[in-house]
């Protein structure tokens, strides 16, 4: 099956370094993309980050959403934790609510909810687990957008539990031949070259597919394209991508 888009949502995870919101390169990643997902506390992020970055989205028309992780920011929520149902959703819900109070106080509105790391690549196939975010998640909106990977079945989850969802692909991470992410720990797993990066999400767009470099094909259904902020080359690739797009008259438009 082939899914020819008109537009594609491009998102960024940001709020994560005070360091580049301090030095502009947020500002610059954020004018290529249509959404943001804003860290708020469990990996990274405070109010202050939030406020800042919550105020360039504002400036620059680009649509917020929330970053929760596991509460590990020792460990920038990149290891699966132990930890309750329970205190996961309490510290999940808290998360998001810290940056809707934020984003209300700016006259502005969250829009969607992206799981952060170690929490999004566990949930992927792990139906309980999503179902603590999606119980989470309920406690403040039933009417976010949540955002997941591509044919998996965390967006089945969400789905039944009453929620609209975004399918989500990888502009700068490599694929397993299951459809997961290759793991970070494990060589080759980034993308880091901006025309590799622009033929990727073209092709996603145009045919359903992501191409890897040993001929792997994945039929991928997706609305929304995420560019980390923190990969190596992160504002050239987005910006090759926002262009690349254009060109090939596919507009750019969050979810």
């Amino acid at each position: 099956m082939i899914f020819k888009r008109a537009s594609i949502d491009l998102n960024c995870d940001v709020g994560e370094r005070p360091s580049a919101i301090i030095d502009g390169s947020e500002r610059r990643l954020l004018q290529f993309v249509s959404s943001a997902n804003i860290a708020c506390g469990g990996h990274a992020g405070d109010a202050e980050t939030m406020k800042r970055v919550i105020d360039l989205c504002v400036e620059l028309g680009v649509s917020i959403g929330a970053h929760p992780s596991y509460p590990d920011r020792a460990g920038f929520g990149r290891s699966k934790i132990d930890i309750s149902p329970a205190a996961l959703a309490e510290s999940i819900s808290k998360q998001i609510e810290s940056l809707v109070v934020l984003t209300h106080n700016a006259g502005a509105a969250v829009r969607h909810v992206k799981p952060h790391g170690a929490l999004y690549n566990a949930a992927v196939n792990d139906r309980e687990l999503s179902m603590t975010i999606a119980n989470a998640v309920a406690t403040i909106d039933r009417r976010f957008v949540l955002v997941g990977l591509a044919g998996s079945g965390m967006l089945d989850v969400w789905r039944k539990a009453g929620f609209i969802v975004a399918a989500e692909a990888f502009a700068d991470r490599r694929y397993q031949s299951d459809g997961r992410l290759r793991s970070r720990s494990l060589g080759n797993a980034l993308i880091t070259n901006p025309d590799e990066a622009v033929h990727r999400v073209l092709t996603l767009v145009r045919d359903g597919e992501i191409l890897e470099a040993d001929d792997t094909r994945l039929v991928v259904d997706a609305q929304t394209v995420c560019i980390h902020s923190d990969t190596e080359n992160a504002i050239a690739i987005a910006q090759s991508i926002h262009a690349g797009l254009l060109s090939a008259r596919i507009t750019i438009k969050p979810l």
